[in-house]
Formats: structure tokens, sequence, C-alpha cells
């Protein structure tokens, strides 16, 4: 199956990755440069082995976590605070059924900014939420909980 968007792209791609993945959430999955190669495994808490490997909300939650700290790299590049080095994003993932059918992601993110104040940290929280990729594709959609520690 191949969809074909009729109106130009409303991002300008700067950067394109692919991953192949086989055997469902318990196989495996791999980006096509070889860069990323994970054995994937079901948690017991959604009927798996719980065996080793990782699962999708582990990576999700990885990726979210450091592009979120990105976000915020760039608002402090257009004027806003200063992005401490030991900066620290934690993102929480959880799954489940939807009360509407189907499955469902719920998303938690702790920031931690040492050295600023709690005023200058929300605000920058608040700004990146804005502008992160991952919080525009889950806006509206999943359930995004900021808080900062």
């Amino acid at each position: 199956m191949s969809a074909t968007a009729t109106a130009p792209s409303p991002v300008n791609v700067l950067y394109r990755t692919a991953a192949r993945a086989t055997g469902g959430r318990d196989g495996h999955a791999a980006t096509l440069d070889g860069a990323l190669d994970v054995t994937l495994a079901t948690p017991r808490e959604l009927g798996g082995g719980g065996g080793a490997g990782n699962n999708p909300e582990q990576l999700f939650a990885a990726g979210y976590a450091a592009c979120f700290i990105g976000a915020m790299k760039f608002v402090a590049s257009q004027g806003g605070p200063k992005v401490p080095a030991d900066a620290a994003v934690t993102a929480s993932v959880g799954i489940g059924p939807r009360a509407a059918g189907g499955f469902g992601l719920e998303v938690a993110l702790e920031v931690s900014l040492p050295g600023l104040d709690r005023a200058a940290a929300e605000d920058l929280v608040a700004k990146a939420h804005q502008v992160c990729p991952y919080s525009n594709a889950t806006r509206g959609n999943v359930e995004v909980k900021l808080t900062v520690a």
C-alpha cells in the first residue's frame, strides 16, 4: 500500500531516516544504515514474555527525551535562557486500551534544568514544547504532561 500526497509537504525535510521491523513486538528492528539494531520483546504487561529486548514504547521514550533537549537548545539559540550542560529529560510512555477502542499512548516529560530559576525553566519548557517535532506530532492525539523537576 502506498499513499501519495497531492499537496506539497508542510515540512522542509532536512534529514530523513528509515528503519525496518520484522516479527512485530517480538522481532527485530534496525535502521537501514545499520546505526541502530535492536531485538524487540513484548513486555509481560502486554501479554509478552518480557524477555531481553526493547519495545517500541522504550524507543519512543528515548527519542522524545533526546529530541526535547534539542528543542530546548533551539529555543535557547533564539534568545532563551542557556540550557545547562547537565539538563536531563525523562520521558515516561504508557500504552493501553482506549475507551474509544484500539490502543493509545500517554506521555509524561520530567525536565531537569539545574541552575535555572523555576519561572525561566517553565518558560523554556513551554516554548520547547511548541517547537519539538515529537510534541508537534503528538499534539491533539496523545496527552503529554510536562513537569519541571
